[in-house]
């Protein structure tokens, strides 16, 4: 009795199609991208083409030439032909502009043709190990963290008086470690320091989440006056404090950037390293990283404000700001407005850009529930009062003095908007009197959550493409070299066999690029060690197919016959070792880090892609090749 070999053509139409879709969303990969510099506005600083000739003129002068000079976006980008080139740019240019309202930053400009981008075909990202990348080397400014926790304090000192209708004429600070609470006369001092214990020691915290030991604080209790000295470990914990959180905002910003494995760790007691392989985008990198703009919301003090400035007389309970509006005298119109803050950056879970009634920029802001309920609490007392949202931004400046450059940090504060409370609301709510750009750059920073304390950037620098270029040559040699010895001993031992298994594992790469390039994997060393890893495994499937159908045939079975068992009887087995491997992949994937992690990935793609064309893909070829020849004797295995 005749048995044809048979193949669904459903199954053909799935080859296919996965064939057609893993060649297109692999070929990104194969476009070079030009080492460039990028422009980016550091605020609302223009890009026209006056800065375009300004540009052109400054390169020219340095002697350098570019492939070209182009606006892309909201950018300005100087695309060149080499590295070295790249840096004789970004050197004449930082030189330039650096201090002009504008960020210059290294960049790799893709050259991909839009209307892959357009169907979302893109180059798979590359570790800082091959494509290089920048490394950041931040600071932390320590008196800016100590001076915040010493706001925080006083704040909720002032809370807790006024909630116990305790009476009071001052709480300030009192020198660097200590703070300095002034009770109206008659006022019971006793009662007002194990109010002020209480709230204290609830509210400190060391930098995991534990509580601080019972010395962090020392009570000083004269007449109507309560002096609270903080102690030096106290002090060292608030540094420790910002910078942790510092570390998970900077996770939350590098995350809305898209950077893939990137790695932020402590250096030191106020320092921490920022390393972004594949970046992008540097100069999007560094205005989020480094940003610290966020908002502040305030009640509006009823006193005269021109006065207060006039005079330089501010009431006690109050702080004065200058509006973004401009007075009919020329100057910013002063505001007075309370020094307790009802809910800052630090309170709120989402924002999002939007726009207002008006069709004005606007950002929809979502708080957590402490900042919601004091926001309630707030407005329900306050209805028909006005209150001010307060815009922070610490604007990085660079003077050269004596030929160096000296970096300084002015803190821009200024009210954006005043609005009544018409009615009581909590969590959610606008913010509006933005600029369409601050309102963008606002959002993904409320989003990815405050800074602790500001962060200096202290080093900069670009790994060289040098190396990565050399490393990705050796990487992408150990896979070649793995495929052509596989390729050689499959055509001497199994001949058409070794034809058909070598198809197999060229479409397994194929499809291992085109998944990691849609999913956005990053590829490292150890994620070439992974592909070169799963060659190996599907060469060890083939194999094993192979022989089951040498078996076959060993046992009278006829050739087409031979074949269908052979790949029936041995798929069960593959795909149980697969399964397994797989899942040790997954574990990398899911608790590694870093390279571990990459090395994870693509050993899950390989293996899930070399079971497949193992399995199915080459039973598709052997069924073209030996499938429809009726007199069929032997087969070349």
């Amino acid at each position: 009795m005749h048995v044809m070999l048979e193949y669904s053509r459903w199954k053909y139409v799935v080859i296919l199609v996965l064939v057609l879709l893993s060649a297109l969303y692999a070929l990104p990969n194969i476009f070079p991208q030009d080492p460039s510099v990028q422009i980016s506005p550091s605020r609302s600083a223009p890009i026209d083409d006056a800065l375009k000739q300004r540009v052109s003129q400054a390169l020219t002068q340095a002697g350098v030439k570019p492939k070209s000079v182009e606006k892309q976006g909201e950018n300005l980008l100087v695309r060149t032909a080499d590295a070295d080139t790249q840096t004789k740019a970004y050197e004449a240019l930082r030189g330039t502009f650096g201090n002009t309202g504008y960020v210059v930053a290294l960049n790799l400009a893709s050259n991909v043709p839009s209307w892959l981008g357009a169907i979302g075909a893109k180059p798979m990202k590359l570790g800082l190990d091959l494509q290089g990348g920048v490394h950041f080397l931040m600071e932390v400014d320590r008196k800016a963290a100590i001076d915040k926790r010493f706001e925080a304090y006083l704040s909720d000192i002032r809370s807790t008086l006024r909630d116990e209708s305790i009476g009071y004429e001052s709480v300030d600070r009192d020198g660097e470690k200590a703070m300095l609470l002034t009770l109206t006369p008659g006022g019971d001092i006793t009662k007002a320091q194990s109010l002020i214990q209480r709230s204290l020691s609830t509210n400190a915290t060391d930098a995991g989440g534990a509580m601080v030991s019972a010395n962090a604080f020392t009570y000083d209790a004269v007449g109507n006056t309560l002096r609270i000295g903080v102690s030096d470990e106290m002090i060292r914990q608030m540094t420790l404090n910002a910078i942790e959180q510092n570390l998970g905002t900077l996770r939350n910003r590098v995350n809305s950037l898209g950077v893939a494995e990137p790695v932020m760790q402590r250096q030191g007691a106020d320092r921490i390293v920022v390393q972004l392989p594949g970046v992008q985008d540097t100069a999007e990198a560094k205005r989020l990283l480094g940003a610290t703009a966020t908002l502040e919301y305030r009640g509006v003090y009823e006193g005269n404000a021109a006065d207060a400035r006039d005079t330089g007389n501010v009431p006690p309970g109050a702080r004065l700001y200058a509006h973004r509006d401009i007075g009919p005298d020329g100057k910013p119109l002063p505001v007075l407005l309370n020094k307790r803050i009802i809910v800052a950056g630090e309170d709120m879970d989402d924002a999002r850009t939007t726009v207002d009634q008006n069709g004005l920029p606007a950002v929809s802001v979502s708080l957590n529930s402490a900042g919601g309920q004091r926001m309630l609490q707030f407005t329900s007392e306050n209805v028909n009062k006005p209150m001010a949202v307060v815009y922070i931004e610490r604007v990085p400046q660079v003077r050269i003095v004596d030929g160096k450059e000296v970096k300084t940090f002015q803190v821009k504060e200024e009210v954006i908007s005043i609005a009544n409370i018409n009615e009581p609301f909590g969590k959610q709510f606008q913010t509006t009197g933005l600029e369409r750009k601050e309102a963008e750059d606002l959002s993904k920073l409320l989003r990815a959550g405050a800074l602790a304390a500001p962060m200096d950037f202290v080093e900069e620098r670009t790994v060289g493409p040098s190396l990565g270029k050399q490393n990705v040559e050796r990487g992408l040699k150990a896979v070649i070299y793995s495929f052509v010895f596989a390729l050689v001993f499959f055509l001497f031992y199994y001949r058409m066999f070794g034809v058909v298994t070598c198809l197999a594992l060229l479409l397994n790469l194929l499809m291992v690029f085109a998944l990691m390039s849609v999913f956005g994997a990053t590829m490292s060393l150890p994620g070439l060690a992974g592909i070169a890893l799963t060659v190996g495994m599907s060469v060890d499937a083939n194999v094993l197919i192979n022989e089951r159908i040498r078996e076959e045939l060993r046992a009278g079975l006829p050739p087409q016959k031979a074949i269908a068992e052979g790949y029936d009887r041995a798929s069960g087995t593959i795909l149980d070792a697969n399964i397994t491997a797989f899942l040790a992949g997954l574990a990398m994937a899911v608790f590694g880090t870093g390279p571990l992690r990459g090395f994870g990935i693509t050993t899950m793609l390989g293996i899930a892609t070399s079971a497949y064309t193992a399995v199915s893909v080459s039973r598709g070829i052997a069924t073209l090749i030996y499938g429809r020849r009726r007199k069929l004797q032997s087969i070349a295995i």
